[in-house]
């Protein structure tokens, strides 16, 4: 007797799953030292906004599929999962359903101009959790969960007080400005194929907070004053939703070109907002002990707005054994319309254009020669602005590694290892602060065919 169906992951792969996150979880106390002074602004600092595959093929998104991972910034992609039907009849014979997980490891740096202050940081965190599910050929489904973005730095200022008439110093201020907070994204989606053209939708809640903290304190030799503490503490969630596009051209030669469009409108997020002025003292064990609050209002209800962001791009490739392919993206977003809670931000519109390639020597029978090599490189302009405008640039690479399967109980199963590391500057010598950020990302792609019937020989 044979079985045709069989699960997602074999005993050993659910064991390695189940290590896996339990140590990533473990990771981000422990790694929990991210300064981002940068993370102040919008929603914080933005997650990259593609899978461990793509970031490796420098962030191209918006035309690329893939069997054993899952593209979740253009949900059209979803179209492309294997899928085969019942002969004479649309019911599904098999599908190879994904299991896709990922996290990151950052190592940032801050550089003070004209200085030769410099801070490190490095920081582990999911990345991703997602599966992809086809349902019949050419549909597909995928739901996960995802960081979207990050609120985290704290950052001291010393200053000498002068006397506005005599010119002369009289008093010293420390200030210290703390941020913490983000934004996740749970979503569900789905993409379908009519001939050549292929759409996709995912509709998610986009939900978070974001904390700052301004504390000031006055340090004179006879007269003792209470510090001051401005906090703005807010909350929000709300529907969101994203779509994509994507239309397959073949091309002689056993050739193929895939051009993609994805992106989101501008959509309002629901929020409250709490504000808080007060003097404060601290206790011995450093806890803060309110003397006065001058100002204080809770529950104010408003909203944030989340600009439009669209993706354009191509990819070109072998058809036939799909051992290579090259593509590029730009992406467009007018964050100059962001609002959070009414007011306006250090924001602008910005655009970035990025660039990939994947080869796959296949086939010379060793190990080496099924690996995926990936390469790929990206610049353009940041979405803050402080003063000057923020160039932002950097180069990827990485590697898709293909885990020997010996299962015999579970033949159908095919893993992957994916590994990124990526290398990007923001900022440069015009700005205050550059910011250099080296990343290593870390997936498992977890696959199997489901839905077959069982079969006797």
């Amino acid at each position: 007797m044979r079985s045709a169906k069989s699960t997602l992951l074999s005993r050993f792969s659910f064991h390695f799953l189940l290590i896996f996150l339990v140590f990533a979880a473990g990771l981000q106390p422990a790694f929990a030292q991210d300064n981002s002074p940068y993370s102040r602004y919008a929603l914080g600092d933005q997650f990259s906004q593609s899978n461990i595959t793509t970031r490796a093929l420098g962030g191209i998104s918006a035309a690329f599929t893939d069997y054993f991972s899952v593209n979740f910034y253009n949900p059209a992609s979803y179209a492309s999962f294997l899928a085969t039907q019942e002969k004479n009849s649309k019911k599904l014979s098999s599908g190879r359903v994904i299991l896709d997980v990922g996290m990151n490891i950052d190592n940032r740096k801050l550089i003070q101009q004209n200085t030769p202050n410099t801070f490190n940081s490095t920081d582990a965190f999911f990345s991703y959790l997602q599966i992809g599910l086809p349902l019949r050929k050419n549909w597909g489904m995928s739901l996960g969960i995802r960081p979207v973005s990050r609120v985290s730095y704290k950052v001291n200022r010393n200053e000498r007080l002068m006397d506005p008439i005599t010119g002369l110093p009289i008093d010293s201020a420390v200030t210290q400005f703390i941020g913490t907070g983000g934004s996740y994204l749970p979503y569900i989606g789905t993409g379908f194929a009519i001939k050549n053209l292929s759409i996709g939708a995912n509709m998610g809640y986009l939900f978070g907070h974001k904390d700052i903290s301004t504390r000031r304190a006055l340090i004179n030799d006879t007269v003792y004053y209470y510090a001051s503490q401005h906090n703005t503490n807010s909350s929000f969630g709300s529907i969101f939703f994203n779509t994509g596009l994507q239309y397959k051209i073949a091309m002689p030669g056993k050739r193929f070109l895939r051009l993609g469009v994805s992106g989101n409108w501008e959509q309002k997020i629901n929020g409250s907002i709490d504000s808080l002025r007060q003097t404060f003292t601290t206790s011995s064990t450093g806890e803060i002990i309110q003397i006065d609050s001058v100002y204080e209002r809770n529950d104010i209800d408003g909203s944030l707005q989340i600009p439009a962001s669209y993706r354009f791009g191509f990819v070109f490739g072998d058809d036939s054994a799909r051992r290579w392919m090259v593509g590029a993206d730009l992406a467009l977003s007018q964050w100059s319309n962001f609002r959070y809670f009414g007011r306006q931000d250090s924001t602008i519109n910005n655009w970035q254009v990025n660039v990939g390639g994947q080869f796959i020597p296949r086939p010379k029978g060793n190990y080496f020669s099924l690996v995926s090599y990936r390469f790929g490189f990206f610049f353009g302009q940041d979405y803050i602005r402080l003063r000057n405008k923020l160039p932002v640039y950097g180069v990827s690479a990485g590697l898709g590694l293909p885990i020997p399967n010996y299962n015999r109980q579970a033949q159908n199963q095919f893993s992957v290892v994916n590994l990124g590391v990526e290398f990007m500057r923001r900022g440069n010598d015009e700005n205050t602060l550059r910011e250099n950020l080296f990343r290593l990302s870390l997936g498992f792609n977890f696959t199997d065919l489901w839905f077959g019937k069982r079969k006797y020989d």
